[in-house]
């Protein structure tokens, strides 16, 4: 029996939540994930059995019609669909960090306006932080919201929407400057705010003001839309900032990224888990000088290097969404957790892809679609490189020298 990405001390319902995941991903996920891959197809039934199955509600509280589930619940589902096709684990993900961001930081009345109907996948979460030449330097946003009369006026372009056409509510963080009365120089991340705009799914103009204009083509993460979002005179009002309250968005964003960034560990967890699963089934298959590869001590090692990093990367994750769901800060495990499971969900893809020899370059294989997949989890959601400030900066902090 297969024995990596293993946790210990969960309860009765996370266990059979797993399993039914499992047999989703082995029996739905799977046997069409490839062929959806290469036509780019965005997996409408995949998400129609995911509905289904609760996982758009698994974190939102029952008292909105959701199941209640922790970070570690929504984390070990993620993996596991990830394990079956990474893209599919970005159909939900902006939609889950959206969930999160309203159920910690909006009002009562958008908590019950939106989600009922998250939780029932009537109303599918986008996350808009990004900018054209903004990259990891949120305090250069440019999109601004500048108040007019009774409304709000948003101008300005977004980018790397992930579910941008699919999607009917986006978190999208704006500049709108200090409305506090206050004099003095003025913070970058507090004249910032995140407004839930509204907008009907599609490509083209989706509400007036507002076009989402085609999918962006990607090397991999195929079948899930990535688009641009561009403001031209959009019109919202006070209802719709998160919070009800201007200048809390940078903090609001932070807090959603710092759950994304389990999200993506588990993310690259379950790339792999499986590029070592197809691995391992390989290398018992193909022979050369009269044996299976598996039985050569180069082969063996590798495996043995390979699983070895599929469980740490496991194990932090693990760590990190259990410190979040204890209410603990956990910004450096979570950059941890990301970094390594990022770097090592690479390097494990790679060692795959040479196991598999040529037949690793073709489109016939699995394991080629992971090698571009794994590719996007040294960006998603912060590259190592800003994963690494974050840890630095922080332990600097706690070890400071009295």
């Amino acid at each position: 029996m297969p024995r990596l990405c293993e946790t210990d001390g969960l309860t009765e319902d996370q266990t059979e939540i797993l399993k039914a995941v499992r047999t989703f991903v082995e029996e739905q996920i799977i046997p069409v994930a490839t062929e959806l891959e290469h036509a780019d197809e965005y997996p409408q039934e995949i998400v129609d059995g995911l509905k289904e199955l609760g996982i758009f509600g698994l974190t939102i509280p029952e008292e909105y019609d959701g199941l209640g589930e922790s970070l570690l619940t929504y984390a070990l589902c993620v993996e596991e669909i990830a394990r079956g096709w990474m893209s599919v684990s970005g159909v939900i993900n902006t939609h889950f960090i959206v969930a999160y961001m309203l159920m910690r930081h909006g009002t009562e009345e958008q908590k019950k306006k939106y989600l009922p109907r998250m939780a029932a996948g009537e109303v599918r979460g986008a996350f808009s932080m990004s900018e054209p030449g903004l990259g990891s330097d949120v305090s250069a946003v440019k999109t601004k919201a500048v108040r007019d009369g009774e409304s709000w006026r948003i101008d300005g372009q977004k980018m790397w929407l992930t579910n941008g056409g699919t999607s009917n509510l986006v978190a999208t963080l704006v500049r709108t400057g200090r409305e506090d009365g206050q004099s003095g120089e003025e913070s970058p991340y507090r004249s910032m705010t995140t407004f839930l705009v509204e907008k009907e799914e599609g490509f083209g103009e989706t509400a007036p003001g507002l076009t989402i204009p085609g999918k962006i083509d990607k090397m991999g993460y195929k079948g899930v839309d990535t688009t641009e979002a561009v403001f031209e005179g959009y019109r919202t009002t006070d209802e719709q900032i998160l919070g009800g309250r201007t200048g809390q968005g940078f903090y609001q964003m932070m807090d959603g990224v710092e759950v994304g960034r389990v999200n993506v560990a588990a993310r690259a967890c379950g790339i792999a888990n499986r590029a070592f699963e197809l691995a391992i089934a390989y290398s018992q298959q193909r022979e050369t000088f009269g044996k299976p590869i598996a039985e050569h001590q180069a082969i063996l090692f590798r495996l043995a290097e390979m699983a070895t990093k599929v469980e740490a990367a496991h194990a932090m994750m693990v760590r990190a969404a259990r410190m979040k769901d204890k209410g603990e800060r956990n910004d450096v495990e979570a950059g941890m957790a990301k970094m390594l499971a990022s770097e090592y969900c690479n390097e494990v893809v790679q060692d795959s892809f040479r196991i598999h020899g040529g037949y690793g370059y073709s489109k016939e294989y699995e394991i080629e679609r992971l090698y571009r997949e794994a590719a996007f989890m040294l960006i998603g959601e912060g590259t190592s490189d800003i994963q690494k400030m974050i840890i630095g900066r922080s332990l600097l902090k706690d070890y400071k020298l009295r």
